[in-house]
């Protein structure tokens, strides 16, 4: 019993795949993939909380063809294990801790209603208009640019700079792929060590600069882990947060009785906003590796052995989530491991929620009347779930 994560069928709606696998067991070989996939709540919480499975990076092979690409992750947070990542961690959540969420808050939510109202106007002016061109995907990047203190002229490097590195997650992507997200790689080490260094002369009160100064006693980040810091933190709160505004929005539309009941009751939009990542989850695949001997729900692994969370099989777990193939933006409590779990947790999972409220607010409150314009266009890949079109009128 297995999936093709190739199969538009399936890329279309995964989750009856799912269900078979984990009423089959909690783990399973992925010939496919060429790893084991778990499919249960309880097995992927354990393979994210488990200290003896961790994110160890290997670099893209051949490394000399993808040198900036492996810089990169070889200086992430998301790919380091302790004591490196407690180190990192440290750092990092030390500049985000001077209030970054809470100063970007009110601008978030001024952004997102500008985009709606452009939104409206372009509906308004030709009977309907793409949802992800218009909001889902310039919000995130907007905001994470205004995070970073990315000056406005430079921000339309951003999205296709992501698109291309985070291609590179997808099994069997094509050469040329490979090699375009090796030149964005590049690209946006060299932006961001230039921007870097122009912070540490010239201090602002975004977090690049934050990042500049950040000590721990006589420690700091190194060049190369500020830009790899930076660039986790677009891609990650980019690709993440266009998708859950994306599937989100399309979930809501189609299950019309929850988008009244959040144009009706504002004050469900905390719940609404975990139950979307939960529902569609926009990171279908989180890929571990073991450090030592272990087992993940009985399923054995020595180390280098690789293994999967599969995580929109756990977000459908009817051991932990009531009809879980519901759309209900009421649910609580909502587990979902959406951000993660254990010392891998996303650092920057407060500012997400920000932006996803803000986007859901200038629309139901703006476009109450919203519905589908047309059957959306799905992205032909897997691991990273999401639409190429939305089409919405009102």
């Amino acid at each position: 019993m297995t999936f093709d994560p190739a199969d538009p069928a399936f890329l279309d709606d995964p989750y009856p795949a799912f269900a078979a696998l984990r009423a089959a067991g909690p783990v399973h070989p992925h010939e496919g993939l060429g790893l084991p996939v778990a499919v249960t709540h309880a097995a992927c919480a354990e393979i994210l909380r488990d200290r003896a499975a961790g994110r160890l990076w290997r670099d893209k092979e051949p490394a000399a063809a993808f040198p900036a690409f492996n810089l990169l992750h070889r200086n992430s947070l998301l790919e380091a294990e302790p004591p490196r990542h407690t180190r990192l961690r440290r750092l990092i959540s030390g500049a985000f801790g001077r209030g970054h969420t809470e100063r970007l808050r009110s601008r978030v939510q001024e952004i997102a209603d500008g985009m709606v109202a452009r939104l409206a106007a372009a509906i308004e002016a030709d009977g309907s208009a793409d949802l992800l061109v218009h909001l889902a995907g310039p919000l995130p990047v907007e905001v994470i640019a205004e995070l970073l203190g990315v000056p406005t002229a430079d921000r339309p490097l951003l999205q296709p700079w992501s698109h291309a590195i985070v291609k590179m997650y997808e099994f069997g992507l094509p050469p040329e792929g490979a090699a375009a997200a090796e030149t964005a790689s590049a690209e946006f080490v060299a932006y961001l060590t230039a921007l870097a260094e122009d912070r540490a002369r010239h201090p602002g009160d975004d977090l690049i600069s934050d990042l500049v100064a950040a000590r721990d006693g006589g420690d700091r980040l190194t060049a190369d882990e500020l830009v790899g810091t930076a660039v986790l933190l677009l891609m990650a709160g980019h690709e993440a947060t266009v998708n859950v505004i994306g599937n989100g929005v399309l979930a809501l539309l189609r299950h019309r009785d929850q988008w009244d009941r959040l144009v009706a009751s504002p004050a469900l939009l905390p719940t609404a906003v975990e139950e979307l990542i939960r529902h569609d989850a926009p990171l279908q695949l989180f890929e571990r590796t073991a450090t030592a001997p272990t087992t993940v729900a009985g399923y054995a692994l020595e180390p280098g052995d690789r293994i999967a969370a599969l995580l929109g099989a756990a977000a459908r777990d009817p051991a932990v989530f009531t009809d879980p193939d519901a759309l209900d933006i009421g649910r609580t409590p909502n587990r979902h491991l959406g951000f993660g779990a254990g010392i891998h947790y996303c650092v920057g999972a407060p500012l997400a929620r920000v932006e996803i409220a803000a986007a859901l607010a200038a629309l139901t409150t703006r476009l109450p009347g919203l519905r589908l314009a047309a059957e959306p266009r799905r992205r032909p890949e897997f691991v990273i779930r999401g639409l190429s079109e939305l089409r919405v009128t009102a």
